[in-house]
């Protein structure tokens, strides 16, 4: 089994759940290029043909007979600073590129392949080697702000995921304020640590819209020892909270019992936005916060173990949290 580096935790901002999409292809003969940011990991059927051959959780193009390669241009479901780039080629074996370029760029608004292809891409990962049937990584580090990424393959052949990893930095020219979601990745929220995450991800909870299923949310293991499950979040920015909305939905034999939450201005002295609260499985519970405290962090506690689909803080900025944000997308 490959040991992942650290950097794959951080959020995938190529990723289909947070609204990346593969924007074109030079060629998708044989599998979709869509395929390329699904979240969940590459599946595969050996010996199951369609008309065009071997069905493929992956994007595959056609065999070149004429000097070229292929290439696949993705816009990021939000942007920010990637630290490090995953060309996965799950279950291809004999159909992989030698190697692969990936590039970014950053460009404002909603421009199509045409308006993208007139500007100047960063590189990335500059030509590289890649192994077939494998998660290949590659450290980047940049400092840079991207909203969009291409993928070329050296000269054809198929990869199963593009994954981009990094921190999401978001636009303060298309955010209130006064009134956002300050636990959403999308506005630059983030979990940076948790008592347990057996079955997914605490950073499940901060993703965009409803969760489809279980395995969309958080969920742990069951607790034996008398304890509770928690997990930190870094706020988008520094702000107080007004509602708290804790979602149960599709947990129902594993929502928790009840749920507490604290906030924070650095991490380790915590004060209380919302006391023990009876949870019900399978419901959106919204909660008014009286606590107005200044937070940068909030500690959710389960208890004693289970899980959420969603949590949605609302409330707004302060002038610091506000600044800091600002300042953030200005040096990237």
């Amino acid at each position: 089994m490959t040991d992942r580096p650290e950097w794959t935790q951080l959020t995938d901002l190529a990723s289909r759940r947070l609204g990346g999409t593969v924007m074109w292809a030079s060629d998708e003969l044989f599998a979709e290029k869509e395929n390329l940011v699904n979240p969940w990991r590459p599946r595969h059927q050996p010996e199951t043909f369609g008309p065009k051959g071997q069905l493929y959780d992956g994007w595959e193009t056609r065999r070149h007979r004429e000097p070229g390669d292929d290439v696949a241009v993705l816009r990021l479901g939000a942007g920010g600073t990637v630290t490090g780039v995953v060309v996965d080629t799950a279950f291809f074996k004999g159909n992989y590129p030698p190697f692969v370029t990936v590039e970014a760029v950053a460009v404002d608004g909603y421009p199509d392949v045409a308006e993208l292809s007139t500007r100047d891409w960063d590189v990335l990962v500059d030509r590289q080697p890649v192994t077939g049937d494998a998660e290949n990584f590659f450290i980047v580090g940049s400092a840079r702000r991207y909203t969009h990424a291409r993928l070329t393959m050296h000269p054809d052949g198929g990869v199963a995921r593009l994954r981009v990893h990094g921190e999401v930095v978001p636009d303060p020219r298309l955010l209130d304020r006064d009134a956002l979601d300050l636990a959403a990745l999308e506005n630059g929220a983030v979990c940076t640590g948790c008592s347990d995450e057996f079955y997914s991800s605490p950073g499940n909870m901060l993703a965009p819209g409803l969760a489809a299923n279980q395995a969309e949310g958080w969920e742990t293991a069951r607790r034996r020892d008398g304890g509770n499950d928690w997990a930190v979040i870094r706020l988008a920015g520094a702000g107080t909270v007004r509602f708290a909305e804790f979602d149960t939905s599709n947990l129902k034999g594993n929502a928790p019992g009840w749920v507490e939450l604290s906030g924070s201005t650095d991490g380790q002295e915590w004060f209380e936005l919302v006391p023990r609260t009876r949870l019900q499985p399978d419901t959106r519970h919204r909660v008014a916060v009286e606590n107005r405290s200044e937070a940068t962090y909030v500690r959710l506690d389960i208890h004693p173990d289970g899980g959420l689909a969603r949590l949605r803080l609302f409330g707004g900025l302060s002038d610091q949290g506000h600044a800091e944000l600002v300042r953030r997308f200005e040096e990237s």
